[in-house]
């Protein structure tokens, strides 16, 4: 069967904020974005995704979205996002953009209408409910960024009602019961389509449907989830009964018709219950941006982990489903800081990671930095950070007693910011990024780790993407071939084979800081194996051969 042109993407995340400045003001913009186009091109990637650019107070960098129709004046104007498109597809480059429909922005002209009367045409585009009878808020749920004294309801004066906001009071939910709301959104949507943009990445996805009436949350089993009695339950408002309805609807106004590619983000999803959104008989969206293996947290992912999400995950592709792969985005730590070694062991761990990603089965996904494994920041003072988690989560830890340094490194290795600092392009000042002040500070690793550097190294991280995006447009085992390891219970050794009808690949990947033995199943160990392309300089050793610490080598058959 052909496969959508999403399928054999490779997409790369812009966060347009901190890509490239081009007038100076210390924020990335789209003018900046289009002198990068031919670098993106020449690194072999052939879709871009956009966070958020459309116009916002910024309270969560562009996540609150004050009009849904326009670009943001700091990135430039609707025009330049025209010129944009243009540039991109003649180039063979697709371009997907962020659409927030959980919520919006307070400043959105919805919410300005909304909260005007009761009466009012926009009311019910958002949640609002009576207090209880003491005043209180309508029920315990608590507010993800932990604003405030923890509620996810504000009161308003002017109608005497709570709206709910899941994330920041300035972001107030919107009402996906509402059939005026579901029209806007449908209209708003078919706009983009139209202007030429290729598809969607739908944030928060799973969370457009409340649960009915609206109870208390009960999980307060750990104690981190309640605040002031307000509790965050990871649960009340994911995955809810009702959700699928959602999503059909929304296919069978604007995503059917216009064959568009979807991705939704959302916590919840698993191998379990992903069919369920994104079979081809569900309606509903093409594929899901799962957080099986890439979070927040501390903890990296096991080898054990590994091999079964992926395998898991293959599984699905049997089924006709499609897969999505990544380790970091705008949301994360970088990945070769939270899953590499970004000391001694930065270029080949950036690289083991990049294989990893760009070899197993789905649409991978690559975050602006990792082609030169930029690594995470640590800022000394709360005022360097802008993430709203880190600034919720350091504040509770003060109010709790912490000790503020204590609370800052804490905090700041799971910040968001890690992967929100300006593009380092070079050693020059503010890393070539801008000949402005930053809106964010500059990573100091600038100076040695920046994409000229890199590319002028022989052992440059850039040209090890380019030869894994050249294997997937040449190899069709990576593209169509089954998955399957071989690498037993291995604490360090990651194999697997990808097969197809025309051919075999092999990986053999050791993902740690020490050499590792590996021997290879009696079937394959009598294959003769062919070099493809290793991380490592020096001669290509052979399947059996010790492997390196942090080394990648991929066979054909």
């Amino acid at each position: 069967m052909d496969k959508k042109w999403w399928q054999e993407a490779v997409v790369y995340e812009i966060y347009c904020k901190s890509f490239c400045d081009s007038n100076g003001d210390g924020i990335g913009d789209l003018p900046g974005v289009m002198g990068k186009l031919p670098m993106l091109k020449d690194l072999g990637i052939n879709c871009i995704w956009f966070t958020p650019i459309y116009k916002s107070p910024q309270v969560d960098n562009g996540y609150d979205v004050a009009d849904y129709y326009d670009i943001d004046p700091a990135y430039g104007t609707l025009e330049d996002f025209k010129k944009l498109l243009d540039m991109a597809h003649s180039m063979g480059i697709r371009v997907i953009m962020d659409q927030v429909l959980n919520h919006s922005s307070d400043e959105c002209v919805w919410f300005q209408e909304s909260r005007k009367s009761k009466d009012n045409p926009y009311r019910n585009f958002y949640i609002w409910q009576p207090p209880k009878a003491d005043g209180s808020e309508p029920n315990n749920w608590g507010n993800r960024f932990r604003e405030g004294n923890g509620s996810a309801w504000t009161f308003d004066e002017l109608t005497g009602e709570y709206y709910l906001h899941q994330y920041s009071a300035k972001m107030p939910d919107l009402n996906w019961e509402y059939e005026p709301l579901r029209q806007e959104i449908y209209k708003m949507l078919r706009f983009w389509l139209d202007l030429g943009v290729d598809g969607f990445r739908l944030d928060v996805f799973t969370r457009l449907k409340k649960p009915a009436g609206l109870p208390d949350a009960v999980n307060a089993s750990d104690p981190a989830l309640d605040r002031n009695g307000y509790i965050l339950d990871g649960s009340m408002c994911t995955c809810v009964e009702g959700i699928h309805e959602i999503l059909h609807d929304i296919w069978a106004n604007v995503f059917g018709p216009a064959d568009c590619y979807t991705v939704g983000e959302g916590s919840g999803i698993n191998a379990g219950n992903a069919a369920s959104y994104i079979s081809p008989a569900a309606q509903q969206i093409s594929s899901v941006y799962h957080f099986n293996l890439s979070s927040r947290k501390r903890e990296p992912f096991t080898h054990a982990q590994f091999r079964k999400v992926q395998s898991d995950w293959a599984k699905l592709h049997e089924a006709g489903c499609w897969a999505t792969q990544y380790f970091s985005n705008h949301d994360s730590q970088r990945q070769v800081s939270h899953y590499g070694n970004d000391g001694l062991y930065r270029v080949p761990s950036a690289k083991l990671l990049a294989a990893l990603t760009l070899t197993t089965p789905g649409t991978p996904y690559l975050y602006q930095g990792e082609e030169i494994g930029m690594v995470n920041v640590q800022f000394d003072s709360i005022e360097d950070y802008n993430c709203r988690y880190t600034l919720g989560d350091y504040a509770a830890m003060v109010a709790q007693g912490a000790d503020p340094k204590t609370a800052i490194r804490t905090v700041g290795p799971r910040s968001r910011d890690n992967a929100r600092t300006p593009y380092q392009w070079n050693a020059a000042e503010n890393a070539g990024f801008t000949t402005g002040k930053p809106w964010i500070k500059v990573n100091p690793a600038y100076k040695e780790i920046n994409l000229e550097a890199d590319r002028e190294s022989p052992d440059s991280i850039f040209a090890w993407y380019q030869k894994l995006i050249g294997l997937r447009k040449t190899h069709p085992a990576i593209l169509n071939g089954g998955l399957e390891f071989c690498d037993a219970d291995s604490p360090q050794v990651l194999a697997y084979t990808r097969s197809c009808p025309e051919e075999t690949l092999l990986v053999i990947a050791n993902k740690s800081d020490a050499e590792a033995e590996f021997a290879l199943p009696e079937e394959l160990a009598k294959r003769p194996w062919q070099p493809v392309a290793r991380n490592l300089p020096g001669d290509f050793p052979a399947p059996e051969a010790t492997a390196k610490p942090w080394e990648c080598r991929i066979y054909k058959a």
